[in-house]
Order: structure tokens, then sequence, then C-alpha cells
């Protein structure tokens, strides 16, 4: 069977290296497009995805097309990273979809499968962690008292304790959140949070030419967590959409892929997609901000990066660009 993927591939790779360029077929319907394979996640691909998936594909084919000639199997991995609702799902949909049309088979892999917990559960050892952090803070820092005690336990029934405006009215805050965001950056896209270890495996196992694998498949209740048996047999290329795609901990992505956007930026998109409970509160920002933290200290490894305009930004660039624009935000606050 994957000498059949060897023979059709060579043919594939001999017509794409006649072509001077190539240019992605219109969509007719976007609907008809496969999507990744989160359970629950809705993923609506509009003109702005199709102009960025557009703009990537040539050089994102550029860069495969040597790997898939080195590679034994004919096997490439395409991860695509950037903060949470900048559009992933969205662009790693299209750009499977343009390398179908290619005739190069590829299949879109949701990264956010591979958490050891489900969302809710995640999102309440995210916030334990932080409060536990900050607690021991202000013990250490000889802050702590009964008094505060019971005021800290009143703003965090009133999910305020993660809120940095009120530090004005009760300093000893900075203490807390300074050591809560320690805490949780020490969580943050850490073997701790995330099965790492099962996504390099089935990176291994696909790169290695199995023809069937087994797919981990989690949504946001306790039974949804199940296991499908792919068919990989007539696949080239995995892509991996996924926040922590480029993390140092995953371990076998060929092409790193970067999109770019600013916590503001990645939290309007996730209102507007409504994906979690409580999108806009103080956490979910401090874990937005933490996250694009993680995501600029490892972008030096990317192949692309697409800034949020859909330009393809040099890493140079990119990191003068996100600097601008968390000045500018940190200005308006």
């Amino acid at each position: 069977m994957i000498d059949i993927l060897i023979n059709k591939t060579n043919r594939v790779l001999e017509k794409i290296s006649q072509k001077t360029s190539w240019t992605p077929q219109s969509i007719q319907d976007v609907n008809e497009i496969p999507k990744g394979d989160m359970p629950g996640d809705i993923i609506k691909i509009g003109p702005k995805h199709i102009q960025k998936a557009q703009l990537i594909f040539p050089k994102m084919l550029e860069l495969v097309i040597p790997v898939l000639e080195e590679s034994p199997f004919k096997r490439a991995v395409i991860a695509l990273c950037g903060g949470s609702g900048v559009g992933k799902s969205e662009t790693a949909s299209l750009l499977s979809y343009y390398l179908n049309q290619t005739g190069l088979g590829s299949y879109t892999l949701s990264g956010d499968n591979y958490f050891h917990r489900i969302p809710k559960y995640n999102d309440a050892e995210r916030l334990r962690i932080y409060r536990h952090s900050g607690i021991n803070g202000l013990i250490s820092n000889g802050q702590y008292s009964v008094e505060l005690r019971n005021k800290l336990k009143d703003l965090q029934e009133s999910k305020n304790d993660t809120n940095p405006e009120l530090i004005k009215d009760y300093p000893w805050l900075s203490t807390y959140q300074k050591a809560g965001k320690k805490g949780l950056k020490d969580y943050l896209g850490t073997i701790k949070e995330i099965n790492f270890n099962e996504l390099i495996s089935i990176i291994n196992k696909f790169k290695s030419g199995e023809p069937n694998i087994y797919l981990k498949r989690m949504g946001r209740e306790e039974t949804e967590l199940w296991y499908d048996l792919l068919d990989f047999s007539d696949k080239n290329i995995l892509i991996i959409e996924w926040t922590h795609g480029n993390n140092q901990n995953l371990q076998g992505v060929d092409i790193p892929i970067l999109l770019s956007s600013t916590p503001q930026e990645t939290l309007e998109h996730r209102k507007a997609r409504k994906r979690d409970k409580e999108v806009d509160s103080s956490f979910t920002t401090t874990v937005l901000s933490l996250e694009q933290e993680l995501l600029m200290s490892q972008a030096s490894s990317a192949k692309l990066i697409i800034s949020k305009d859909g330009d393809i930004l040099s890493h140079k660039d990119y990191i003068r660009i996100m600097m601008q624009e968390w000045i500018a935000e940190a200005n308006n606050e």
C-alpha cells in the first residue's frame, strides 16, 4: 500500500515541478471543505481566511516539496500555530483542501484533542494553579492575614481576583496576581497540561508510513472521549492546527507556520466565535497574554510568519510589530 503512495507522490511532485507557480482553484462551497477533527468545534470559513490561505499556500508548497522528496515514505508534517481564535482551523482546512487539489493527500488534525483534561476541567486547573500560586506569593511576601484572606475570598467568588484594575483599591493584589501569573506560566503549554508524547507518537507513526492510526477525540464533556481509526494510506501531509504547534515539546514537525495576532485580537475572535463561557473575563485575558508570550518566544522556529493582514513577515519584523501593538494597547488601557 505504501508503495502505491510513494509512486503516486513521485508523479505528483514531478508534475508540480513542471509548473512555475501553483494557484489554488476557486471554491464553490466552503461548507463542502473537510474541517478539523475537534468535536463540537464551529469552523466558519470567510473571505479573509481564503485570502490568507491563498497567500500561504504557494510558499508552503515550496517548503514541503523538498521534505517530501527526502522522506522515504513521502510524508511531511505541517503545524499551523497562533493565538486561540486567530483562524487556525479555517486556514488549515483550506490549506489541506488546496494540497488535495494538487494530488498530495492531506489530513487536518486538531491539537486541542491532546490536552490531559477536557476544556472545563483544564480551565478549572488553570484557575486553581493561579490562585494557589497567588496565595503562596502573599504568604512568602508576608502579606497574608485573616482579614486579607476573607477579602480575597470575596474577590474570588465574584471572579475579580484576577482583575488588574482592582490593584489600586487593594495594593496586595499586585503580589497575588504577579505570583499567580508565574504559577500559570509554568503550566500553560507544558507537559503538565498537554500529552505531547501521544501526539509525537502519532507523528512518528505517520512519518514511518503506517497506513492506519488511531486518533483521539475529546469534546467538552466527560463522555466525549474516544478514538477513531483513520486511514492514512493515501495521505502525504498531516496538518496540525493548534496553538502549541510550534512548541519545543512537540517533536517531528517539519514546517511550523505562525499566524500572528495580539491578545486583544485573539479575544475579539473568541467573542465572535462564542467558543467558551466567560470568554471576556480578566482571567481569560491573562491566559491569552501568557500564551502570546509563549508564542513570541518560539516564533524564531517558524518557517513562515503571517501577519493579521496577511503579509509574510520576517522574525525581526514580527517581534517589532508585536511589541508596538502591545505598547499601544497598554497605553490605551
